[in-house]
């Protein structure tokens, strides 16, 4: 009798002390059915629907010389054949930022293109007109013919963005139709990229042919970035993908709606380069930080606003500006009018001051 009584005040203790011990434990243990099952569906049910397909037709000559791939004959009789025209289908995708149908994309989805139909995920399809086509940022925005009323996304400031952060890319890959992949940010301002000199979000969300122009967006639905490009050795994603941030994709509607069929993009004229380990340590920096400018124009509003060869940008705004690259996203994607803040070494005494955002004279070369 007195074990079963003494095994009874343990189970007791037990299960009085239980609750704690659980309290204690890190682990949850689901409470319902809808957090067994956590998803990144709201987020597509938001997101998608302002996802379109870009499909394209582009007419492309060739000359077919009867001895092409030959070692010897095909360099004499190259121009031998008359030249042949053939239509190309491409596909690409778009995101729409404006209900009346103002769509971003890539400027190499829509290149050389003769004929641009645009799908909705709702299957309804329009004709497009390009707007403004932007080789150097790969940025393109169309107008859909007839449209108002469409979904749209709202733009999150790259600047927001925290290597970590969750992101689903949406888009239309090798032309299977509408797909979701999901991953992290992986950098936030990683230079470079498959076309060199630019700005980017690096992703690991798979990003595959047929991504190019789709959206990156945040686990609110917004528009962090347009996809643009991979790292890859096959043509298919190894988890190394790039996006335009978000805030040069809103310039690049801004001046299409200006009637501008380039992006504007405020001047700096001025040349520099990042602030290395080597330039660091002979400046008396404890780290390397900013673009040292080598170069500046007689006109331009850094040289206006005080700045001179030898100074030290180191942000706009407050953003931080570590390569030439940088600068240009940052003055860029502020857009043409106004002026920004600038803070800038000189001797190791730091500066601050006011430039303005102008667009380059037509003779400037910096």
């Amino acid at each position: 009798m007195r074990s079963l009584i003494l095994s009874a005040l343990a189970l007791a203790v037990v299960f009085e002390l239980f609750p704690l011990v659980a309290a204690a434990d890190s682990r949850a243990v689901p409470r319902d059915r809808a957090e067994m099952q956590l998803s990144f569906a709201p987020v597509v049910r938001r997101a998608s629907p302002a996802v379109v397909n870009i499909y394209t037709r582009r007419v492309v000559t060739r000359r077919q010389s009867p001895f092409a791939g030959d070692p010897f004959f095909d360099r004499f009789f190259r121009d031998f054949a008359p030249p042949r025209q053939s239509v190309e289908n491409s596909l690409g995708s778009g995101v729409i930022l404006r209900e009346d149908g103002v769509v971003v994309t890539n400027a190499h989805v829509i290149a050389g293109a003769v004929e641009i139909r645009v799908a909705l995920a709702d299957r309804r399809e329009f004709d497009a007109e390009v707007m403004l086509a932007d080789e150097a940022s790969d940025l393109a925005v169309l107008r859909l013919r007839g449209a108002s009323g469409l979904p749209t996304l709202d733009l999150r400031p790259a600047d927001t963005l925290e290597v970590g952060d969750l992101v689903l890319a949406i888009g239309n890959p090798f032309g299977v139709g509408q797909t979701v992949t999901s991953g992290i940010v992986s950098a936030v301002d990683r230079v470079g990229g498959r076309r060199g000199g630019g700005y980017f979000i690096q992703t690991d969300a798979a990003i595959n042919p047929g991504n190019s122009g789709g959206a990156l967006v945040d686990m609110e639905g917004r528009l962090v970035g347009v996809n643009t490009a991979i790292l890859s050795r096959g043509g298919g994603s190894i988890g190394i993908g790039f996006a335009i941030p978000s805030d040069l994709a809103a310039q690049a509607v801004d001046s299409a709606l200006r009637g501008e069929t380039r992006l504007l993009r405020p001047w700096a004229g001025v040349r520099g380069q990042a602030v290395d380990a080597g330039i660091a340590a002979s400046l008396g920096f404890d780290r390397p930080a900013g673009v040292i400018l080598s170069e500046i124009h007689p006109q331009s509003p850094f040289a206006e606003a005080g700045l001179r060869v030898g100074d030290v940008i180191l942000t706009l705004d407050g953003a931080p500006v570590d390569s030439p690259q940088a600068l240009s996203f940052r003055l860029a994607a502020l857009g043409v009018g106004g002026d920004v803040e600038v803070r800038y070494l000189r001797r190791a005494s730091e500066r601050t001051a006011r430039v303005a955002l102008v667009a380059p004279p037509a003779a400037a070369r910096l």
